[in-house]
């Protein structure tokens, strides 16, 4: 087991705080989002509107909060040489990846105030999506890179900070995604799961 504590364990304060806060945030608000999207579904106002902006404003939060995730789980690993190469490419690729989600939200969010209606909004997504580029930038490829950067991170550490992560932890961030990309319904359990696997990083970092 890893004994070492890392700059980021010893320094507490506001960054230990930033980091603790956001491995909660960003799996609720993620659930949050995907719950406000089923009621807003199941009540037949899942369009411009409340429910649309409410939810999507969800979503842009929780990729916010992803942020200090990959920052605080990089400074975490307490590694050199090539295993800090391959923990900061795994970082890296998470943030690049959060930076298109976070793009593709803030399109889904302008989108919404701007369409008077579904068709409206089709319309303008396709406008959007129709821009060289933009398909694989903001909506297929570079967004994968989120969730493999959080997949590759959590693996890393429990294999270089077992005192953090859990060796289960990879798996439930693995299922988590899996549920997400076989349905947008089921976004809250996925998020339940990624959350599961960073809780003990978070309660590690508390005692």
């Amino acid at each position: 087991m890893t004994t070492m504590r890392t700059a980021t364990e010893r320094q507490g304060g506001t960054a230990g705080v930033t980091v603790t806060t956001a491995l909660l945030a960003g799996p609720a608000l993620m659930a949050g989002y995907g719950v406000v999207r089923l009621v807003g579904r199941a009540v037949g106002d899942y369009g411009p509107g409340v429910w649309w902006t409410l939810a999507h404003l969800l979503f842009l939060a929780a990729v916010v909060a992803f942020v200090p995730v990959f920052r605080g789980l990089r400074a975490l690993a307490g590694v050199s040489g090539g295993r800090r190469v391959a923990v900061g490419t795994a970082a890296w690729a998470g943030l690049v990846g959060a930076a298109a989600v976070a793009v593709q939200a803030a399109i889904d969010l302008v989108v919404g105030f701007v369409a008077a209606d579904e068709q409206a909004m089709g319309e303008l997504f396709g406008r959007v999506q129709d821009v060289p580029g933009v398909v694989p930038l903001v909506y297929t490829v570079v967004p994968m890179l989120f969730w493999f950067g959080l997949l590759g991170l959590v693996t890393l550490l429990a294999f270089f900070r077992r005192d953090l992560v859990r060796a289960w932890a990879p798996v439930a961030v693995l299922a988590g995604t899996v549920l997400m990309a076989v349905s947008l319904d089921l976004l809250p359990a996925g998020a339940l799961c990624i959350g599961l696997a960073l809780f003990p990083v978070r309660r590690g970092l508390s005692d």
